[in-house]
């Protein structure tokens, strides 16, 4: 079980959003942890500069499809979380990645966030597709948090 991120596709990449635009991807590559583009008309180091911070989303249609077992970050994001005996635990509100195992970030009503480890012995059902997740919380992880 995994959740995919962007620098996964990257070779893929064709066609993004910048900060809404639709623009066409020439190439990428990682910088550290920093995805570059170059997008097709962006030709100087003035014309990158105006981009520098942007925000990048990929088109529904052009993200393809997850492997088997494996989901995108971003179709997690507002699933509701349920306990395996039916009680409501919060909604997915962020993604964290660890040095570990990644985290839900999970939103709860007049309660701090709980952070559910992504993990296939928490997480007993994944259904992106009908926005909720089933999780068999360990003892005490309520508490924590």
């Amino acid at each position: 079980m995994a959740a995919i991120p962007l620098s996964s596709r990257l070779d893929e990449l064709r066609n993004v959003l910048v900060n809404h635009v639709p623009m066409e991807v020439e190439r990428t590559w990682m910088h550290g942890e920093h995805v570059i583009f170059k997008f097709k008309g962006v030709d100087t180091i003035s014309d990158a500069e105006k981009l520098a911070g942007a925000d990048v989303a990929i088109p529904l249609e052009e993200r393809g499809a997850a492997p088997e077992g494996e989901y995108f970050q971003s179709d997690l994001v507002g699933c509701e979380v349920f306990a395996t005996d039916g009680r409501r635990i919060g909604t997915v509100k962020d993604w964290e990645q660890t040095g570990g195992v990644p985290l839900l970030v999970v939103s709860r009503l007049e309660k701090h966030d709980l952070m559910v480890p992504f993990a296939r012995s928490i997480c007993t059902r994944i259904a992106p597709e009908a926005r909720r997740i089933e999780v068999n919380l360990p003892e005490g992880l309520e508490d924590l948090n």
